[in-house]
C-alpha cells in the first residue's frame, strides 16, 4: 500500500515538473531564436552602416571633383575674359596706329575732288547702309570725271550722322555707310581697297545743327574726298 502510495506521488511530482520544463525549453528555444534574429539585424545593420560609409566617401570625393572642376572652370573664363580683353586692346591700338598712318598720308596729299552724298541725294534708308540707285549714281558720276588719274589718286571715305539715336550706334551706322561706298568703288570701279580709307565721324561733325528736319537730313551724309 505504502508502495502504491509512493509511486502515485512519484507520477504527481513528474506530471507537475514536466510542464515546468517543457515551458523553460520553450523560452530557451524561443530566447536563441531571437538572439539569432538580433545578431542577424546586427550584422544588417552593420553592413548597411558600411554601404552608407562608402557612399558618403564617394559623394564627398564626388563634391571635391565638382568643386575643383567650377574653380578650374572659373580660372579659364578669367584668363578668357583677360586675353579677350588683351586682344581688345590690341586691336585699338592697331587701329589708332593706321588712323595716324592714314592721318598723315592724306595730310601729305592734295584734295583734287570731292563729293557729298547727302540724305537728299543718296536717300538711304532710316539706320540703313545699303547703297540706293541715288547714291550708285552719283558714285559713277564722280568716278567718270577721274577715269585718267584713277591709277594715282587716294580716296577717303567720311561717314556722317544726324545726332538722333544712340552716339554709339551712329558711329556704327556712319561707318557702315563709308564701308559700302568703299566696296562699291572696289567692285564696280576697280579702286584698289589699298588706296582707300573709310572712317566714320558719326555724329559729330554736323554741317548744321539738328534743330530741324532739314538740317538733321543734312547731316546724313557721306563724303568723298579724292586726293593725289
Amino acid at each position: 500500500m505504502k508502495k502504491s502510495l509512493f509511486v502515485v506521488s512519484c507520477f504527481a511530482v513528474t506530471l507537475a515538473v514536466a510542464p515546468a520544463c517543457a515551458t523553460k525549453k520553450f523560452v530557451r528555444t524561443e530566447v536563441g531564436q531571437v538572439n539569432d534574429k538580433v545578431t542577424t539585424l546586427g550584422k544588417s545593420l552593420e553592413e548597411t552602416q558600411e554601404r552608407v560609409r562608402v557612399a558618403e566617401g564617394r559623394i564627398t570625393e564626388v563634391d571635391t571633383k565638382a568643386a575643383q572642376a567650377n574653380t578650374a572652370a572659373q580660372t579659364a573664363d578669367k584668363n578668357a575674359q583677360a586675353a579677350q580683353q588683351t586682344g581688345n586692346q590690341a586691336m585699338e591700338t592697331g587701329k589708332q596706329a593706321v588712323a595716324r598712318a592714314d592721318a598723315i598720308e592724306t595730310a601729305s596729299r592734295k584734295l583734287i575732288f570731292e563729293t557729298v552724298l547727302s540724305d537728299d541725294k543718296a536717300k538711304f534708308a532710316r539706320g540703313k547702309s545699303e547703297l540706293p540707285d541715288e547714291a550708285k549714281a552719283a558714285i559713277d558720276a564722280m568716278v567718270s570725271q577721274l577715269q585718267a588719274q584713277k591709277s594715282a589718286i587716294w580716296v577717303e571715305i567720311e561717314g556722317h550722322t544726324d545726332n538722333t539715336g544712340d552716339a554709339m550706334f551712329n558711329q556704327s551706322l556712319g561707318l557702315a555707310r563709308a564701308e559700302a561706298v568703299k566696296r562699291y568703288l572696289y567692285e564696280q570701279h576697280n579702286v584698289p581697297l589699298h588706296k582707300m580709307n573709310a572712317i566714320s565721324f558719326g555724329e559729330e561733325k554736323p554741317v548744321m545743327d539738328n534743330k530741324t528736319r532739314d538740317n538733321r537730313s543734312q547731316n546724313r551724309r557721306v563724303v568723298i574726298k579724292v586726293l593725289a
